[in-house]
């Protein structure tokens, strides 16, 4: 059987369900009323008979008891007086001739002992025992309905008339089931003459409308596999003859089915393109909005913004990681932007000039930004735009990446000279010392013991070794490193170079101060090499302060990446030197080698990582001094490498060692 003649069938029969329920609530109620009429009519009947008893008796007992009587008399003078008062039993007859439901009328003394009655043959005798009308009217219809349709009998309501306060004499008027019955017929026909045609019409209706509401299902089925072509390109679908199924419900189910299939692999699909958008957004040094127009005030929103947008909205000197990107996010361009900064002043003009030429701005810490506008047309002839992408530049951090690939190449090309040179050098220095050797021992064995010989002798050896060192230390520099990588917590690579340098910062009256999050930040690195980078950082952080100072080690997240900070209130570093502290053997110290900072420098670029410095001379400044700033990719949360506990101590960076 068809769903859809099922859901007719299903209609049509809840439909009869209701209407036979009400029907059969309507007769039910029919049938109560009538009895309850019937109750109160004889009621009134049985009420006058008792007044025609009472009259009856006051004036027959008056005249047969002219002196006190025994109750015996007293009751034979009643039954007497009933009998003979023709009113009475003309009463009696009129009610059972005129009334449809009575079937006798009787008056009994209080042991139900008849004394008057319509049937002649009842008199004397004992009331028959009968059901009283006044209880199955007070009953449920269930019980209704089998007395008055079920074997036929005669039910009982009486009407007591009282001496002394007790019951002296009851009328009793039988009302017979089958007259109830008799008189119930006309408006039970009547009922259900209008109860059959009316059950029909309302079920053929039901199932009329039913059909007609399903009917439109045929045009949301039409517009449904409208809408799953091409679903062949999610993949291939299963084969369910959805197409070949004549039930329309069916067919809008499966339909229904194939769509949520399609809408899920889009879902799946646009999720991976949001998450590498998001993910290719954080790693971009521009920042990047998406601004669109409110459709309710016309003003624009920003609906994507990428992470570095919030480091063109630091203030200066603004310490800590700048805030989510997810803050930005449903602003407005004014409130992004405050229109009393330059920053906001540029962007406000470059969005009225429509992005014709590009904006420059100079923000409060002096770094130069240029802003640049493109429109997305929604690709309608009305020429509106549905949005506007706005990137801000960094111009200093493009001239920084520029000297940072610089200070690479240098060192490339540092590399390769030195391992060429340190291979050429080292076998003629092998060979000049061997010599130098041989020569000493010649000069032992022929017993010249000449003092200047011999010094002269001593100095070309130490020269040697001391030259040899420095070739040995360029082919070190040179040599590819072979790295360790693990995952590591950085407060314990930063708690033990603090561990490690203690004594020396104690000796040198220089305290260091560390900060850093709460949380473990981990990264898959060389640990090794990195607590060498730092460890050269903060020793040349104390040898910046000769007198003494605070060297601060500050560790925090910014984004995807672990940032560390190396911070000395030393004498700092000239502007114009600042661009070769990272070439190799290049110091402004007297005693220093030139390859710490080298060194540091390749570390963090083989990890991926970057090193920065800025720098103030100025000894007036509350900001003097050097901060060397080192960055490193933070380790995926799925990652499976093991955590590196090696370095793992009590001290948790929660305050200041010296």
């Amino acid at each position: 059987m068809r769903l859809k003649t099922k859901l007719v069938l299903a209609a049509t029969v809840v439909t009869l369900i209701v209407v036979l329920l009400l029907t059969g609530l309507f007769i039910a109620e029919l049938l109560r009323q009538r009895i309850e009429q019937t109750a109160t009519s004889n009621e009134a009947l049985a009420s006058q008979v008792r007044s025609t008893v009472r009259h009856a008796l006051e004036i027959g007992l008056a005249r047969d008891l002219s002196t006190p009587a025994s109750e015996e008399e007293l009751m034979k003078s009643v039954s007497n007086v009933l009998r003979s008062d023709e009113t009475l039993q003309a009463q009696m007859g009129a009610i059972l001739r005129t009334s449809l439901t009575v079937q006798d009328v009787s008056v009994t003394d209080s042991h139900g002992i008849v004394l008057a009655s319509t049937d002649p043959d009842a008199v004397d005798q004992p009331a028959a025992g009968r059901i009283s009308l006044e209880t199955v009217a007070a009953r449920g219809l269930i019980y209704q309905w089998r007395q008055v349709f079920g074997t036929p009998r005669v039910f009982d309501l009486g009407s007591a008339l009282n001496r002394n306060g007790q019951p002296f004499l009851i009328v009793h008027i039988g009302v017979r089931s089958t007259f109830i019955r008799a008189s119930f017929a006309p408006g039970l026909r009547d009922a259900l003459l209008f109860a059959v045609p009316a059950t029909l019409l309302l079920v053929l209706g039901a199932g009329v409308l039913t059909n007609i509401a399903l009917r439109p299902l045929e045009t949301v089925n039409a517009q449904l596999e409208l809408l799953t072509v091409g679903a062949e390109e999610d993949g291939p679908q299963p084969v369910d003859g959805a197409f070949d199924q004549p039930d329309t419900v069916v067919r809008v189910a499966k339909t229904i089915d194939r769509l949520e299939r399609k809408m899920r692999s889009k879902e799946t699909r646009y999720t991976a393109l949001q998450a590498n958008m998001e993910q290719m957004l954080d790693t971009l040094r521009d920042g990047v909005l998406l601004l669109a127009p409110d459709h309710a005030t016309g003003e624009l929103r920003s609906v994507m913004v990428s992470d570095a947008v919030a480091l063109f909205l630091r203030a200066p000197g603004e310490e800590g990681p700048p805030k989510r990107h997810g803050d930005l996010v449903g602003r407005r361009v004014e409130e992004i932007f405050p229109p009393d900064t330059a920053l906001g002043t540029a962007v406000v003009a470059a969005l009225e000039h429509d992005g014709t030429t590009p904006e420059f701005a100079v923000l409060d810490d002096g770094r130069q930004v240029q802003i640049s506008l493109d429109r997305i047309p929604d690709g309608n002839t009305s020429g509106a735009d549905i949005g506007i992408m706005l990137t801000l530049r960094d111009i200093d951090s493009a001239m920084q990446l520029e000297q940072e690939l610089e200070v690479s190449r240098r060192l490339a090309a540092i590399g390769r000279i030195t391992a060429g040179v340190g291979h050429e050098v080292k076998n003629p220095i092998n060979a000049m010392v061997l010599h130098l050797e041989l020569l000493r021992g010649k000069l032992a064995a022929n017993g010249d013991s000449g003092e200047s010989a011999q010094r002269h002798v001593n100095i070309l050896v130490s020269e040697m070794q001391r030259l040899d060192r420095v070739v040995q230390t360029l082919a070190d520099f040179s040599r590819p490193m072979e790295l360790r990588l693990r995952v590591i917590d950085l407060r314990d690579v930063i708690a033990a170079v603090i561990d490690l340098t203690w004594e020396q910062m104690k000796d040198n009256n220089v305290t260091v101060k560390a900060e850093a999050v709460r949380g473990p930040l981990l990264v898959h690195v060389d640990s090794d090499l990195i607590r060498q980078a730092i460890l050269n950082l903060v020793l040349n952080g104390m040898q910046a302060m000769p007198d003494g100072g605070v060297v601060t080690i500050m560790l925090r997240r910014e984004n995807q990446s672990a940032v560390i900070e190396v911070r000395d209130r030393g004498t700092g570093i000239e502007a114009e030197l600042l661009p070769r502290i990272f070439e190799l053997y290049f110091t402004t110290k007297k005693t220093g080698s030139g390859i710490g900072l080298a060194m540091t420098y390749r570390i963090l670029q083989m990890h991926g990582g970057t090193l920065a410095v800025r720098s103030t001379t100025d000894a007036q400044a509350e900001d003097r001094g050097s901060v060397f700033t080192l960055t490193l990719p933070i380790s995926s949360p799925g990652s499976n490498m093991r955590l590196d506990t090696s370095t793992q101590n009590n001290f948790a960076l929660r305050g200041t060692r010296a």
